[in-house]
Parts: structure tokens; sequence; C-alpha cells
């Protein structure tokens, strides 16, 4: 029986966010299941879109790739979600595999970063090993994406573990809550001197590069100093940690039966 994995992330435009976060990513998980032939998807259309248009790269949505699976006489399939958490782009993998599943002898979704207990310790481990050696009055501040689905309140969850545990971290989201002010007031009650800022995001790409890092006046990099705090961008994607490949290997041996699990 022909079997498939393929291994869908929101996706990204910029070709060296794409090498170093989301290729890495594939790799490692192709590397843990060889039997399987490899195939990739992109839930976002405008990524989709741009690749199309501007460099002529063809890259399939969800629907579209299991299409093609169905059509090449694939009959075993193993999904692999590289989102961070359990929102609206995972759940249109959810609705699209749902349609699809009669298509298919088997198929398995492996579950977001952020979906366990065990999860939210595992990247709090992984972000220890990522961040840079911290002085007391410095702080590593993490740029989620946000969402307006319910599932945001994960960011506000990690920044609540991360305080419970006394870490030098902060969580914040572009999109919700936590938002910047919030971040910038809790900095100035810790009397926080500098910050290094870093996406928590699986690729370091638009919102890292432009509001984080940029120059513009609404960038979180400017807002930061311009509150008298030090700033200084970290433009690395969490695909560059292999402590998060990892648990994206462990999410999808999660979904085989005990004896076929990676060990």
């Amino acid at each position: 029986m022909k079997k498939a994995l393929l291994v869908i992330s929101f996706g990204t435009s910029y070709p060296q966010a794409m090498q170093r976060n989301i290729k890495v990513c594939e790799q490692e998980l192709a590397d843990a299941f060889p039997e399987r032939d490899f195939f990739r998807a992109f839930t976002s259309s405008m990524i989709i879109k741009k690749l199309s248009q501007r460099d002529r790269i063809e890259i399939s949505n969800p629907r579209q790739a299991l299409e093609r699976l169905k059509r090449a006489g694939y009959r075993d399939v193993l999904i692999q979600s590289l989102h961070i958490i359990n929102g609206d782009e995972y759940e249109k993998i959810v609705r699209e595999v749902e349609h699809c599943r009669d298509w298919f002898e088997r198929i398995e979704i492996g579950v977001p970063l952020l979906s366990s207990f065990d999860d939210y310790n595992r990247l709090i481990e992984a972000i220890e090993y990522q961040s840079p050696e911290l002085e007391a009055d410095e702080r590593l501040v993490l740029m989620g994406h946000g969402a307006t689905h319910h599932a945001f309140s994960a960011y506000a969850c990690l920044d609540h573990m991360i305080r419970e545990n006394e870490l030098p971290f902060v969580v914040g989201a572009v999109e919700s809550y936590p938002g910047i002010d919030s971040v910038i007031n809790r900095l100035r009650q810790e009397n926080v001197r500098k910050v290094y800022l870093m996406p928590l995001m699986l690729v370091a790409g638009d919102h890292a590069i432009n509001d984080m890092a940029s120059d513009e006046p609404d960038s979180w990099k400017v807002l930061i100093r311009q509150a008298g705090i030090e700033a200084e961008p970290i433009v690395q994607g969490l695909g560059e940690n292999q402590l998060i490949r990892q648990l994206f290997v462990d999410h999808l041996a999660a979904t085989q039966p005990a004896e076929e699990q990676v060990a």
C-alpha cells in the first residue's frame, strides 16, 4: 500500500525563512518516517498566490494536496501540522481531512505545537535552549501571532506558566492578547533595562521582520525603545530550534500504533 507524509504549514514567502524554518521541520519529519513519500501544503492562500505570481512556485493547499494523493493511489496518509495553536489554520486542515476521509484506508493528523500541558512545558524548555543569557534586568520578549479564534488564550496560558516558573521571558501577541501595551507595562513594573525580541512563530517572516524588528513607528522594537527600554531583535523562527522540531516529530509519532511509533 502506498504511504504518504503530508506536512502542512501556514507557509512563508521569504525564501530564507522557508529554508531555515519550514524545510528543516519537513526534513526531520521525513527522516523519522522514511517509508513514506513526502508532500507539502500551505494553509495560507495569500502566500500560495504570491509564490505562484512572483516566483512561479506552485504549492498546494490542503484540499489540493489530498486530491493529488488520492489520484496518485496513496491509501495511507499521515499529516503533520506545523501550526503553533489549535486555531483557525489547524481547523482548516481538520475540515478538509473529514471531507476526504473516505478517499483513504487510513488518514491521521499530528496536532499543533501547543496541544497538551506537556507541550507547554516542552516549549518552555525549548525557549530556554534558544534564549540568550540574560542579566537580572533583562528579558526575552516573545512575539506570538495571536488569533481571533478562542485558542488565542494559549499565549496567556504560556505566559502564566513562564511567570509561575520565575523565568525571564514575556509572551505577547501581535493580533490578540497579551498585546504590546500589556508587555510594556509589565517591563516597566519589573524595571527592565533591556529586552531581546524573538518571534514565537514557526517562521521568522513578515511579522518578525516588520512588526517586531523593523524601524516602522509601530514595530515592537520601536515602541519598547520609546518606553525607555533597550530592544535587540533576534530574527529566528521556532523552526530553527531542534527541540521544537522534535516535538512535531513526537506529535506525529503519537498517531501511530504502539508497535509502529518512532523510537
